[in-house]
Order: structure tokens, then sequence, then C-alpha cells
């Protein structure tokens, strides 16, 4: 396995923080940019492989964006709305979207002579609009609802859309995936769990369950395993749980 440097943005999030333990487990170099470094653990803030960067992702210009981008080999975003009114209805409306963009043109800017990844944490909830992915009428009717009362979901929805349509498949500077994970639970333990390139059950009326372990597990496998990256560049595969699959 091949050390690299991977930028974590969201990584005091519930998601966030078990991919970078798993990502330092394996031995690799990881950087993080996050608002509340005094709430990370103590183990991070004397790990010499980890860089801590004291910021809000929007918040940095231009420069300190390319700054922290440059000598990265992967980019990973699990940037999330918190579930309180003001994550779900205040600003910044597209945080998810507005961060993968800046990173993705500071990428660009740097015009990397291999390939950077772009991981991006996204939802079952949303669509892959490059693929046929049949849903039920009253599934549509709600994602539907979900566009107009919930802007964290239309944020979802945009930052797919951004890799899908404005990166594509054959970018000479980005590669990308975007994870779906279905409902998600905490487990302590990395458990068998399932991968498929659409939905295999309604994300909305019959939901399988995702742990977040399981994502920060899978989301370390892309970057760091180029077989499994091979596999899924350029897809929006689905990750459920094999045990809620019975």
């Amino acid at each position: 396995m091949n050390i690299i440097t991977t930028l974590v943005v969201g990584a005091s999030g519930a998601t966030g923080k078990l991919l970078v333990e798993e990502l330092l487990s394996r031995g690799q170099n990881v950087k993080v940019i996050v608002r509340s470094p005094e709430k990370l653990p103590d183990s991070w803030k004397s790990n010499s492989r980890l860089f801590i960067i004291s910021a809000s992702i929007l918040d940095l210009n231009d420069r300190e964006m390319t700054e922290h981008v440059n000598g990265c080999q992967a980019v990973a975003s699990c940037l999330g709305h918190n579930i309180s009114l003001k994550g779900l209805f205040g600003k910044p409306r597209g945080l998810v979207t507005d961060a993968a963009i800046r990173l993705i043109n500071s990428i660009r800017s740097q015009k990397p002579k291999d390939p950077i990844k772009y991981v991006l944490m996204n939802t079952t909830a949303n669509s892959n609009r490059d693929l046929i992915e049949p849903i039920s009428f009253g599934q549509k009717f709600i994602i539907g609802l979900l566009r107009l009362l919930l802007p964290p979901h239309v944020d979802n929805e945009n930052a797919a859309d951004y890799l899908r349509i404005n990166i594509g498949q054959s970018n000479r500077y980005i590669e990308w995936v975007a994870i779906r994970p279905d409902s998600l639970v905490n487990e302590k333990k990395i458990t068998e769990y399932e991968l498929y390139p659409s939905p295999i059950r309604s994300a909305l009326f019959n939901p399988g369950k995702t742990s977040r372990i399981n994502v920060g597990h899978f989301m370390a496998d892309l970057i760091t395993n180029d077989d499994v990256w091979n596999e899924w560049k350029g897809q929006m595969p689905v990750i459920y749980n094999k045990t809620s699959l019975k």
C-alpha cells in the first residue's frame, strides 16, 4: 500500500472522524480542515501523520485553499448539515456543493501530473441521473417536496451533479466517486457490507442501514486501493450493511 496524503473536510463529523481514524490506522498521511480543533481527539493532536488546519472551509480564500490542497493525492468530503433549525435552513445552504467547487477549482489550478481522487459522501435519496434508477411515484413526490422544503437535500443533489456533469468521466486532473449510504447508524466495529451501482430498495419506504464506520472504511479503501478505485470511479455506489439486507 502506497502512503499518500489525503485532505479530509468534515473531519470533525460523525463519519469524518471515522474516516480519519481508518486512514491513520493504515499508515496514511492526513490533513483536516476543522472549525473547532479543540474538539478533536487528543490522539490526533500528537500524531505526526496528521496536520490540523483550523478554519471554516468556505472562509478560506483561493490562495489558502490551493495551499491546503497542494501535496494531496486525494480529497474526501464528509461535509453535511447539522440536524437543527439553523443547520437545515440557515446558511451556508450550499455547503457541500460550494466546498466541492472550490476544492476542485484549486486542484485544477495546480494541473497535477496524475488525477487527484475526490471522494464525496452523499445519500441514497439522491438518484444517479447517469443511470436509469426507477423509483415509485410516491418516492418521486416526496423527493420533490424535499427539494422544496429541505435545502440540505438540494445541496447533496447539486454536489453530485457537479461531479457528474462538470467533471464527468474523463477529466485530466480529477477523478471522483460519490458514496451513497442508506440510513446511517452508529456501530463500534466494521462489519460486512455490500456495494451496488444503484439502490436495491427504496430509500424512503424500505430503507436499509449503513453504519458510519463502514462508510469510513469504504472511503479509505477507495483512497488507498487503486483496484477498488478503478472499479467505482465516476460512479455513485450505494453501500448497505450486509445484515440490513436480510
